[in-house]
């Protein structure tokens, strides 16, 4: 459904355009849940560095805020997609336009995602366990799905999704958020060992404490002042979507002390 792609700047001439310089100059890249946080950060540098950034997310009012802002940045006008992936199809009409648009895809950002609600795993509601799985699991397994196929025709199609300490190490009452993350690494892991032949690299990236909505929501008591902010992760990104990047299968822990 190529309508749910939309080029910010359709009226334009894009041959006039001066050409993308950066470490990402001309690549494709798929950004999910990137109206805020860690999601709108790596979609603005993304965009600095030359990406032709498709950012997803719910809300388009917030993509246009950051397609503004990438534009007096200087950066490549974004394609906004304002969709909810819990409606799977959604994900595949995506992939048909980016098809029929570029005819691959070079990067792919899983990173959306959804706290839900922490107590004892008993105590929690079945349909909010049912979605936060959705969000953090089965959405990403429905991107690889789509998506893969286009990640093969790039010369270095690249997968990053964003995970949790709490995924690899159980912590009390993080229920669902935790399970979803633990069964992301695992995904992750089993991607990249059925692409180990292919172009394309699979990674993870563990952002550690951030200065984000969900961390406010998961530590209400926090002082925000004591914590990265988005951006400070924006590097490690860029150097896994990167064509030279060459690790595959890692999981990158960019967790600050504490």
């Amino acid at each position: 459904m190529t309508e749910t792609i939309t080029d910010t700047q359709t009226d334009r001439d894009p041959s006039s355009d001066p050409m993308p310089r950066g470490r990402l100059a001309g690549r494709v890249a798929l950004v999910t849940g990137a109206s805020r946080g860690i999601g709108r950060a790596v979609a603005r540098r993304f965009a600095a560095e030359g990406a032709h950034v498709v950012a997803v997310a719910r809300t388009l009012a917030a993509l246009e805020e950051l397609d503004d802002e990438v534009r007096a940045d200087g950066g490549q006008p974004l394609m906004l997609v304002a969709e909810d992936l819990t409606d799977h199809e959604k994900i595949d009409q995506i992939a048909v336009a980016l098809a029929k648009r570029f005819g691959r895809l070079d990067v792919l950002l899983g990173n959306a995602g959804l706290l839900g609600r922490l107590g004892p795993l008993g105590h929690m509601d079945p349909e909010m366990f049912d979605r936060v799985l959705n969000v953090n699991l089965t959405v990403n397994w429905r991107l690889i799905r789509a998506l893969d196929p286009l990640l093969r025709q790039s010369e270095a199609g690249r997968a990053i999704f964003v995970t949790s300490g709490v995924g690899h190490e159980p912590r009390a009452y993080w229920g669902a958020y935790a399970i979803s993350k633990a069964g992301l690494e695992m995904m992750a892991g089993v991607y990249a060992a059925e692409v180990l032949k292919t172009n394309v690299k699979v990674n993870l990236i563990n952002p550690g404490r951030t200065r984000t909505g969900m961390r406010r929501e998961a530590y209400p008591g926090e002082d925000p002042e004591t914590l990265p902010v988005p951006e400070a992760h924006a590097d490690a990104f860029v150097r896994l979507a990167a064509a030279d990047c060459q690790e595959h299968g890692a999981l990158i822990d960019l967790a600050a002390p504490g």
